[in-house]
Parts: C-alpha cells; sequence; structure tokens
C-alpha cells in the first residue's frame, strides 16, 4: 500500500511511518521540519521536505499517487490558535483542502485524519465523551479540526472518499516535543530532569485523558484495514490532573524542582476524558499502556537525551 503521512518527522508521525514501513507499505513523508526532526525519519521511507501550505503539495501528491493519506501535519498548539487563529486555519483548514482535492484527483482510496478529541467537544457535559456528544469547541484549534473533519465528511458524502477522524486524547510518549507550550509530559520529564521549576497554568486541577502514543500507532495501523467511516476517539476514559502528573514526574525523577503557578490560559477546557468503546468496536482497538507505563518510557526517552 502507499502511503503519504504528512507531519511523519513529527512526534505521532514519525511512529505511525515507523510502523507502516515496518509493514512493508510504500511511505512518504511530507513534513516542514517547523517540530519535526530529520533524525524521526525511519529508514525506507521516501522523504519531501515541505510545507503542506505550499501548492506543490498537489503535484508531490499527483506523482506519489498514494492509497492513503494520513494527515498529521498541523498548528496543534491551542495558546498559538488563540493569539493567531487566521495562521491556524491556515495550516489546518486551507491547507487541508488543497491536500484533500490533490487527493481526490488523485484517486485517493482512505484519509486517516488526526483530530482531537481534546478539544472539539469543548466543556463536556458527560464524562467520559463519547462520539455521540455535541461539538462545541472554545478555541480556534479545536474549531479548525472539527472542521476538518466536516470536510472529510464532505468528500465521503459527494465523492465517496472514506476517512477515519482520530478524536485524539492528550497523546504522549518518545520524541514528544518539549519545546513551546504543547505537550505537558515532554515539558515536565525536561525541565524535571534539569532539576528546574515547573509552571503549571491555573490551579493545576484541570484533567486530561493521557493516552500513550504506541497505542495510538495501532490504532492507525488498524484504520488501514477497517470499513468503518467517521469520528472515533483514541483514549483511555481515564482522567490526571496536571498536578498529578506532576507529582507522578517529580516522584520518578527526584531532584529539587517545585511547581510555580501562574494564571489560567485562555481557550483551555477545565476536563477531558474520552470515551473509546466506539474504538473497540469497529477496530477492535483499546489502550494497552498504563500511563505509569508511558510516564517510564517518556522519562527514559528523555533521560537518554539529557
Amino acid at each position: 500500500m502507499r502511503i503519504l503521512v504528512t507531519g511523519g518527522a513529527g512526534f505521532i508521525g514519525s511512529h505511525i511511518s515507523d510502523a507502516y514501513v515496518a509493514a512493508g507499505h510504500e511511505v512518504l513523508i511530507v513534513d516542514n521540519l517547523s517540530s519535526g526532526h530529520l533524525e524521526n525519519l525511519p529508514t525506507g521511507a521516501e522523504f519531501e521536505q515541505l510545507d503542506i501550505r505550499d501548492e506543490s503539495i498537489a503535484r508531490v501528491i499527483a506523482r506519489f499517487k498514494p492509497d492513503v493519506l494520513n494527515l498529521h501535519a498541523a498548528q496543534m498548539n491551542v495558546r498559538v490558535s488563540v493569539d493567531d487563529p487566521y495562521l491556524d486555519a491556515e495550516i489546518n483548514v486551507l491547507a487541508m483542502v488543497r491536500i484533500l482535492e490533490a487527493g481526490r484527483k488523485a484517486n485517493v482510496k482512505k484519509v486517516i485524519f488526526a483530530s482531537s478529541g481534546g478539544t472539539v467537544y469543548g466543556d463536556p457535559e458527560v464524562m467520559p465523551t463519547d462520539e455521540t456528544q455535541a461539538t462545541h469547541p472554545i478555541c480556534p484549534y479545536g474549531i479548525t479540526k472539527l472542521t476538518g473533519e466536516h470536510y472529510l465528511f464532505y468528500n465521503h458524502a459527494i465523492f465517496g472518499l472514506p476517512y477515519v477522524a482520530f478524536r485524539y486524547a492528550n497523546v504522549f510518549g518518545p520524541r514528544q516535543d518539549p519545546h513551546g507550550e504543547a505537550g505537558v509530559i515532554a515539558i515536565f520529564c525536561q525541565r524535571l530532569l534539569r532539576d528546574e521549576d515547573v509552571m503549571i497554568y491555573g490551579d493545576g486541577l484541570q484533567t486530561r485523558d493521557y493516552v500513550f502514543v504506541g497505542d495510538v500507532v495501532r490504532a492507525n495501523l488498524k484504520a488501514l484495514d477497517t470499513d468503518y467511516v467517521g469520528p472515533c476517539n483514541i483514549g483511555t476514559g481515564n482522567e490526571t490532573s496536571v498536578v498529578e502528573l506532576y507529582e507522578r514526574l517529580s516522584a520518578t525523577i527526584g531532584g529539587t524542582s517545585k511547581a510555580i503557578h501562574a494564571e489560567a490560559k485562555e481557550g483551555e477546557v477545565r476536563r477531558s476524558c474520552l470515551d473509546a468503546s466506539q474504538a473497540g468496536r469497529v477496530l477492535g482497538w483499546a489502550p494497552e499502556t498504563s500511563i505509569d507505563e508511558g510516564l517510564a518510557a517518556a522519562v527514559g526517552f528523555f533521560r537518554s537525551r539529557s
């Protein structure tokens, strides 16, 4: 199978690309390396350094003629989306429209899309939240991800293009970028390993559903063979607060670092926890990695690079 992975040099996309190559698929990775790294690229994959906003991506798709588009390149920082919603929409919506149009013309057979279960539901009334709940995102990032799902639905309804939109919980694990504001586990790991204080926004009691990247990879492998079309939560159904996360990592790493609280960030939901039972029904998927196992893997990765 010929698979084009956007964002394939980044955190999640590189793990998925590794698995696709290992499974014997022909993989083309498109990444502008703004947050991805050449060292993440799997041996055996073709690589094109390109921003997904560049018009030439249509020519790349036409040349490669992929069977599957796996779309993981994105502007994924909630804070950036609040500060610059135009940039967020340019990357997450307009670029995606061009890619989908090019894919349709190249006779792509399926699209796998990285959506966001942590933001598309907004502040949900039901926890854990399943795919039947209302989608009312309260940040531009969530809005653009939901808009991407709408374009996928349109392409399926009008042109018959199948898709799976993975509404990820908070993905973590090795290779996560510790820079900027995204990836709290990566940020905490790096700072604690340097014995530096960590910043917690608000009271730290806001919760997230943390799912290990290896489990996310398995979902992307299973998506190649499913007939299911539509959104699909990928999470654990368990909530962990930021304070609890800090305490677990601090106990594991040690040192004298302290947690410093700052003003809460705009556009941040209070609680997020996903019901992924539908993934079990349509993909045969369930999370296999506990948060403690995942945190140990993340700490080991960042410790090896500190």
